[in-house]
């Protein structure tokens, strides 16, 4: 399964980006493997971006996302493409992936974590 985990950087060392849809990097990776690949945000500055980045991740075929917050148009964007949100992850994008491939994760989420526009600015 492929997961996507907001980073600040392009690399599993970097931290954990508290922001969906306005984070700098998605880091995606392939559990079973461990191979990852970071693409950066072209929708961090846009209006909608809960949205865009939400339609992202279903054209990925993302399984699950992982990150600090979440609003309520990402949320139901991802839930209706059937992907599991993971809210209040920090750490960095290595310690995450490897406390999920490990089972060491929080529930998933059932609703959004944060009010609408909550990342701009930020």
């Amino acid at each position: 399964m492929k997961i996507c985990i907001t980073s600040q950087g392009k690399t599993l060392e970097s931290k954990v980006d508290p922001r969906f849809g306005r984070c700098q990097y998605f880091i995606f990776v392939d559990t079973e493997t461990g191979s990852y690949e970071a693409q950066e945000n072209p929708y961090k500055d846009a209006g909608g971006a809960g949205i865009q980045v939400g339609q992202v991740m279903a054209d990925k075929k993302v399984g699950a996302v992982l990150t600090g917050n979440v609003g309520p148009n990402a949320f139901q964007t991802l839930n209706a493409a059937n992907i599991k949100v993971f809210t209040g992850i920090s750490g960095t994008v290595k310690e995450v992936f490897d406390n999920y491939r490990n089972g060491k994760k929080s529930s998933a989420a059932d609703g959004p974590s944060v009010e609408p526009h909550h990342g701009m600015n930020s």
